[in-house]
Formats: C-alpha cells, structure tokens, sequence
C-alpha cells in the first residue's frame, strides 16, 4: 500500500468512525457552533439556552446529557457513574424530541438496557422510554431517566441526581422540586426552551436574576448563531412569521419585552469582560444615595473615541454614610482611581443630597465630604431627555454602541434589563437606583470626543489591545 492509499484509508475508518460515533462529528468539523460550545464549557450549576426553532439549543442539551452518562465530557471531570432525569412538557414531545436527540448522540453498543413506559423494547426508538442504562468509561452503569411535566409534582420526588434537562421551560413547581433533587449531589440544572410563555418564573429567576445567584448563566442563541440553516431557509422561515413570533422563534426572545425603557440594550454587545482600564480614561463616579433603599454608586471611564466604561460597583441598602464612603475609597484603590489635588474622590450626586433632615443637621453631600468624596449636585435630573441620551448610548442611530458595562456590575444590568415604562411618559419607580446615577453621568458627559494626548509604544499597545477585546463581543 503507498502512501497516498495508506491516507485515504485511514480517512476512511475515521469517517466510519464518525458514522457510528455521532459525538465524534458533535462540533468539529468545518461549522461551528460557538453558543452550543459556550454552553458545555460553562461551569455553573444552573444553566439556560434561550433559543428558537432550528437554533440548535435541543441538540446542545442531548449532547451534554450524553456527555455526563458517559463520563466524558470535555470541559468537566466526572469521576464516576451518574444518575439524570431529562423532563419533557409531555410523553409525546419526549419521544419526538429529547428522546431522539439523546438516541441520535447515544451509540447503541453503550446502552446496556432500556426500561420503557410505552411501546416495545426491541423497537425502543418509537417508544416512550422510562430509563436507559448507559455503559460508562468507569467500567460502571449510568442512568437516563425521562420524565414529562404531565405526570404532576409527586413524579419528581424522592431521588437525588446529578443533572435535571429541562427541555423547554416547566411548570415552576416541578422546576423547584428538581432543584431539591440535585442538591444532595451538588449537581446541576440545565435547560433548553423557547421562551413562549411570558414574563413567568424564568424571565424573574433566571433572567433577572432577582436573587443575584452566582450560579445562574444564560446564552440567547438566533438563527444567526447556527451555521447549520442556510440563509434561504431562514428566508423561508421568516416570510410564515410575525414580528412578535419572530422574537421568540427567531432569537429565542421572552415574547413580552413590551414596556422595556431600554429595549437597545444587548448583554452579548454592552456587557463586557473587565479589563485594566488606562489610568488616562478614569472620570468620575455617579451616586444615587440611599439608606433603607440601596446607595447606588458607579465609576466610569471613558475612551478617546467617546465610550463610555462603566467599571466598577457598590450597591447596598441599610447603611450609613460612613460604612458607603468606605466602601467607596476600597474599592477606588483597587482600582488605583484618581484623586483631584485635595486628593479627594470626585462624584456626581442627586440634588436632594443637599438637603437636611430632621435627623440630621447636615447634608448627605457635608457628610460625603467629611469623607473625602466631593460630589457635584449640580446635575440635569430631566428622565426624559436623560433616557434619549442613554439610548443613543446604547445604539446610536448608524447602529453603533458607545457605552460597555463591566460584568461585574450585576445591580446595573439588572436594573437595565427590568426598567420599564409605567403610565405616561414615566418609567416605574420600581428598583431604579442604578437608572437614575446612570443618566446623571450620561447627561453630563460632552458628546464630543475627549482630546488624545501623544502615546508611548506600551500605551498605544494597550489600547490596541483593549480595542480588539471590545471588538471581540
């Protein structure tokens, strides 16, 4: 055999290979499909895949279910044979859907017995299976389990796990009942679905995380994300649909987003991983003071190109000014936050931090100073005009995004995403605090672009570098 028949050989087997062994063709050929990656990469317990029809989120979800039976998953160390449950809405789309997306991805010499509900084992694919035993590389079994939201709440106790799929969104009962089933094991909560139903539990615990889980993570996936649909069937797919069903079928978008102040703002776009910004684009801090309510402080940079960065955050509620001036002035040192020549941290602050109270007969902004921290009062307090500025922060009208939000800025990005327009032309006074010292910065910053001083080689190669990280998102 020569060489050239000795290669064509060995791509034959490999291809034979891939033909038996789905997992082996799973994300590795010349398309990729970098949400799906994303997905199996995460480390956190709670994770959710919003996507619509044909986005490849169902597939992702087999995939890792496999990955854990098996023992094998790329990105995680799994050190012996594990117990899942893959939960369906009903009997029916667990056999057209999850079931077969598991069995494509599953070979058969790695199941060693299938326990069905329905149907005949000898042709178990057209059957609804109760459970499958895998063959694990631990020389041990795992266990598949299927269950469908029909069933009831009392279907899904009792047992502890190590992985619940959620393919589509549950009932919040059944979903509350998984999470107790993995705890013992520490295990994990994954979920792929169309966000169909509205503002339900997922679009407050998941989404907005209301109770700042540090476990929870989420990924939008589009048509636009699968390089597996050819443009014209997404032309196909989108002449049958209308806007709203396009939100959620096309982009994987909770339908009812309407009343959103801030409907530009796109985590995939405006949130970014923290970087050391330059010393040269520190500006100022914003405040919305508080004592029952939360105290609300951010810092913010900006570029010589006129975005906006904001870097930093302390939110929290109960405390008096002293404990928030500390807080402040430590996390300005992390930072190494510029000082004026008094050496005292410069802020903005709502006009009503002039004002005294009964308790006291000084000023939020004297005791701010006591402290080290001047704050400018002197700020446009206009919501309408401030929320346009914001907007065309978030998307200008050519497209383009000047304002990028630290990661670690949780209460900002919360806040962003739940406000939201009451009667008139007036947001909900509801959970703003972040809003309000947002728009007192945005509206007291110069459209125009800041002066750029002369560079050094390190300085033009760290900006080259921090441009190409946002260019990157």
């Amino acid at each position: 055999m020569n060489y050239v028949e000795e290669i064509k050989k060995i791509e034959q087997i490999q291809a034979e290979r891939k033909q038996k062994n789905k997992l082996l063709s799973y994300n590795t050929g010349d398309k990729i499909h970098y949400k799906q990656l994303a997905f199996h990469k995460c480390t956190k317990k709670n994770r959710w895949v919003f996507g619509g029809n044909r986005t490849g989120k169902t597939e992702c979800g087999a995939v890792e279910v496999v990955y854990m039976a098996r023992g094998i998953h790329p990105y995680r160390t799994i050190k012996s044979a594990t117990i899942g449950w893959v939960v369906s809405l009903s009997t029916q789309v667990q056999r057209d859907v999850a079931q077969a997306k598991i069995l494509n991805y599953l070979n058969p010499d790695w199941i060693e017995d299938v326990v069905m509900t329905q149907g005949r084992k000898d042709n178990y694919k057209n059957g609804v299976i109760d459970y499958i035993l895998v063959k694990n590389v631990f020389g041990t079994l795992s266990k598949i389990g299927f269950k469908s939201c029909d069933q009831g709440r009392e279907k899904f106790q009792g047992t502890s796990l190590d992985f619940v799929w959620f393919d589509e969104e549950p009932p919040y009962d059944i979903y509350q009942e998984c999470r107790m089933r993995v705890l013992d094991k520490n295990g994990d909560i994954f979920a792929t679905m169309t966000p169909l139903k509205g503002m339900t539990f997922v679009y407050d615990e998941i989404y907005m995380n209301k109770f700042n889980n540090p476990e929870i993570w989420y990924e939008f996936i589009s048509w636009d994300d699968n390089p597996f649909i050819s443009e014209q069937a997404k032309l196909t797919m989108k002449a049958s649909m209308s806007q709203d069903e396009l939100k959620s079928r096309e982009r994987g978008e909770f339908l009812d987003v309407g009343g959103r102040v801030y409907p530009e703002f796109d985590e995939n776009i405006n949130v970014i991983e923290p970087f050391d910004i330059p010393y040269e684009w520190q500006d100022k801090l914003s405040i919305d003071p508080g004592l029952k309510n939360p105290l609300s402080c951010h810092w913010y940079a900006v570029d010589y190109d006129g975005n906006i960065y904001v870097v930093a955050e302390h939110y929290e509620s109960e405390k008096d000014i002293g404990y928030h001036s500390d807080m402040i002035h430590k996390i300005s040192r992390e930072l190494h936050w510029h000082t004026n020549s008094n050496g005292m941290i410069e802020a903005l602050i709502d006009s009503a931090a002039n004002q005294t109270t009964l308790a006291s007969v000084r000023s939020v902004a004297d005791l701010f100073y006591d402290h080290k921290i001047l704050v400018n009062t002197n700020v446009n307090k206009d919501v309408f005009s401030g929320i346009q500025r914001v907007k065309s922060y978030l998307k200008n009208s050519l497209g383009e995004t000047k304002l990028y939000i630290f990661n670690t800025c949780k209460n900002l990005i919360r806040e962003i995403k739940a406000y939201r327009w009451g009667n008139g032309d007036s947001p909900v006074k509801v959970d703003d605090h972040s809003m309000d010292e947002l728009r007192y910065y945005i509206m007291s910053h110069p459209e125009n672009k800041r002066p750029k001083p002369e560079l050094n080689i390190i300085q033009k190669e760290k900006e080259r570098l921090i441009k190409s990280l946002r260019l990157r998102r």
